[in-house]
Parts: structure tokens; C-alpha cells; sequence
């Protein structure tokens, strides 16, 4: 049976007209925390975009890449496609990508998670070494590349670096740089983190952006500044998508994503494998279980996914570093293990979108960007006597 249940994700964005006239009228309280505007420090420029500080721009090795938040600026959600993931036409050996007697240099973090590469440069690889990232990536979850310039590179360069392996993602209230919001900017300012002022630890593992219909497949993360002692973390920082968000300081640049459905294991295209999909910092519940049955099987997914250290891989970041990772396969969490008195950490995340999650390979053939969507009531009524078999699935 390729589907075992559902998991429905939504936005708990709540009130939206009184908290956009909030922040417009700028009488929010402001979290200014990694993603978010703070007033403490940061400014309005007179053309109505926050940004940071002054100070913190002249300071900044890396201005292009500082964030804004431009409150005039509104999209709408990325349009329904076919994703074909670019791994499909990679050579399964990767020679392309490693040829042989090549100056790479390659090392598993783990036997079955991760693996750091040196020789190789991202900004200057060709379509067909690309192809073979993207197969590679999938293969091994996590990617970490040494000695990279992406982050020197035109951000037109980059946009297009992105964009080969999907559309990519604007989000919907992080920091961008100026012109470019399919860029997600992270901007942690000195001082403890304020998501630590209720809590003495801050799990959250998570996929991106899964209240999305079509969530992020091939994703980038690029340090651009760091401490002076090398952090180490998982992967990236990245704060859940809140109501909450709002109250904290950010504008809303999209409209909010209705309640979505995606299956609670996904079928992966391209290695034709299955994964769970289990996503609390975002999701609500499982269709078809009560919400205290679905809250038992949820956090128990989240517990085993803390608690597996055999499954886990933690990467050193430093200047020039870029962790590639599958979004679709492996989950990540903030992890708040640095001196709170080093300087700005900053870095910038290339977000492409990939398929519509599904159960089967089935599902991934039939399913069209031109169908339409099933709304929770109809999974609702669909699992209502239990978990359906593929072929009602795909007729209903």
C-alpha cells in the first residue's frame, strides 16, 4: 500500500488585514530575531523599506546580500508545474561531476548521511555536472562544499544558478536583498537568541516551507559571515511560519497558503525510494485519526527523529561554506551553539521548488499541475473507513 496517511499542513495565520494595518502602521512588537525586522537596531530607509542598520551595512563585507523587507511588495503564490527533477539525467556514476583523476577530494560524514567535498566549484560548474549535483545530493542527503564563491558571485548569477534545478520560492516574510526576494536571508544579530527566552533548548526539526502545495526539493544554504570560532550546527537557521512570524517583525510579501495535504511518506522520483514526511513545526494533524491519535503518532516521529544520532549528521560551517541538501528526504533543526557575544552570523539559503509530494510512483506520473486539488474535507471523507488502496487514491 503506497499511502499509509495523510498529514495535513497549514498556516496558523489568523486576522490578517488587523495585523498587515499593524505593521504598516508600525505598532507591532518586533522579535527582531534571525529572519525578522528589529526596531532596536534596524531603520526605514525613506523609500519605506526596512533594512538594517547603518552601522550595520558599513560594516557588512557582504551588502548585496543584507536583508529588507519592502512592504509594497506582494506575490502570489508560485503556479502549479510538472517538476522534472534534474537528477533524471545525470550519469549514474557521476563522472561528470568526479572525473577520474580530478582534484576532488571526497569524505562521508557518516556511512549513511552526508559528505564533505573540496575541488569542486559550484559558480563554475557546467548543465551536465549539475545534472550529476542533483543525483548526488539525493544520494547522500546532505552535501557540504568547501572553499566556495557564490556568495562573491552577481546575484543575477546565482539567481540563475538556483532556478536550474526549479522555479525557487519567495518566502513569505523573511529578509531578502534588495530586488531579489527569491532569496531567504538569514541575519542572526549579536546577543542570545530570543527563541531561547522561554525555553533552554529549541528543537525543531523540520522541512522547508511544506505548507506549500509544492515544497523545495534541491536546496542551498551559503555563509557569507560567521564568528570568528567556527559554528557548528545543523545545516541552517530557519524559524517556523507562524502567525507568530508577524508578530515578530516581519511583513507579509505572499498571500498565506490554504490548509494543504501532502502524504506522511513521500515518494521520491529520482532515487524511487519512500521517506517519511512528518512535519509538526508546521503540520496539524493526520487525516483520518483523532487529533490526540495524531498527535501520539506525530510526536513520536519528531522524539525518534531528535533521538537517532545514527541518523543525524552535523556539519562546520565557516566562510565559503555551501550545504546542499534534499528537502524532500532530510529534515533540519536550529541549533543555538554559538557565543552569543561574536559578531552578525549571516547567511543566505537558494530555495528551488520541486514536485507536488506523493505517495507512489503512480501518483507522480498521473498527478497534473492542471487537476484539481482534493480540499480536506474530501481526504476526510476518502479516509473516513480507513486507509484507501492506491487505486481509489488515484480514481477519487
Amino acid at each position: 500500500m503506497s499511502i499509509t496517511a495523510k498529514l495535513s499542513t497549514v498556516n496558523l495565520n489568523t486576522d490578517k488585514e488587523a495585523k498587515q494595518a499593524a505593521i504598516n502602521d508600525k505598532k507591532i512588537r518586533y522579535g527582531g530575531d534571525v529572519v525578522h525586522f528589529s526596531p532596536g537596531t534596524d531603520i526605514v530607509r525613506e523609500d519605506g523599506v526596512l533594512t538594517v542598520s547603518k552601522q550595520a551595512q558599513a560594516e557588512s563585507k557582504y551588502p548585496q546580500w543584507l536583508p529588507t523587507w519592502d512592504p509594497k511588495l506582494r506575490f502570489d503564490d508560485e503556479p502549479r508545474f510538472s517538476h522534472v527533477d534534474r537528477g533524471f539525467f545525470a550519469d549514474p556514476e557521476l563522472k561528470r561531476l568526479f572525473p577520474q583523476g580530478g582534484d576532488h577530494k571526497l569524505k562521508n560524514l557518516t556511512p549513511k548521511l552526508g559528505t564533505e567535498v573540496e575541488g569542486v566549484q559550484l559558480s563554475q560548474l557546467t548543465p551536465e555536472q549539475k545534472d550529476d549535483l542533483a543525483l548526488f545530493v539525493a544520494q547522500r542527503g546532505v552535501v557540504v562544499f568547501r572553499d566556495q564563491d557564490l556568495r562573491d558571485r552577481p546575484l543575477e548569477e546565482i539567481k540563475k544558478f538556483g532556478q536550474y534545478f526549479g522555479p525557487l520560492h519567495i518566502h513569505q516574510t523573511s529578509g531578502a536583498p534588495d530586488g531579489f526576494p527569491e532569496f531567504h536571508i538569514v541575519y542572526k544579530r549579536p546577543g542570545a537568541s530570543k527563541a531561547l527566552e522561554n525555553k533552554i533548548s529549541v528543537p525543531a526539526w523540520h522541512s522547508d516551507t511544506t505548507y506549500e502545495l509544492q515544497p523545495p526539493g534541491t536546496t542551498f544554504s551559503v555563509l557569507s559571515k560567521v564568528q570568528k570560532q567556527v559554528e557548528t550546527h545543523c545545516l541552517l537557521m530557519q524559524l517556523k511560519l507562524t502567525s507568530a512570524a508577524l508578530s515578530q517583525g516581519s511583513i507579509q510579501r505572499k498571500n498565506f497558503t490554504p490548509e494543504t495535504v501532502h502524504p506522511l511518506v513521500r515518494y521520491h522520483p529520482v532515487l524511487g525510494k519512500r521517506s517519511i514526511y512528518a512535519n509538526k513545526v508546521f503540520g496539524t494533524r493526520i487525516i483520518g485519526l483523532k487529533q490526540e491519535e495524531s498527535d501520539l503518532i506525530l510526536d513520536f516521529i519528531q522524539f525518534f527523529i531528535a533521538a537517532a544520532l545514527d541518523l543525524q549528521v552535523r556539519a562546520n560551517y565557516k566562510p565559503g561554506t555551501v550545504v546542499a541538501w534534499d528537502n524532500r528526504t532530510v529534515y533540519h533543526s536550529p541549533v543555538f551553539d554559538f557565543d552569543y557575544d561574536a559578531p552578525v552570523r549571516h547567511c543566505f539559503r537558494i530555495t528551488p521548488i520541486a514536485e507536488r509530494p506523493v505517495g507512489s510512483k503512480e501518483e507522480y506520473e498521473s498527478w497534473s499541475p492542471n487537476g484539481e486539488e482534493k480540499t480536506v474535507e474530501e481526504w476526510e471523507e476518502l479516509y473516513a473507513g480507513g486507509v484507501p488502496d492506491l487505486k481509489t487514491v488515484l480514481s477519487s
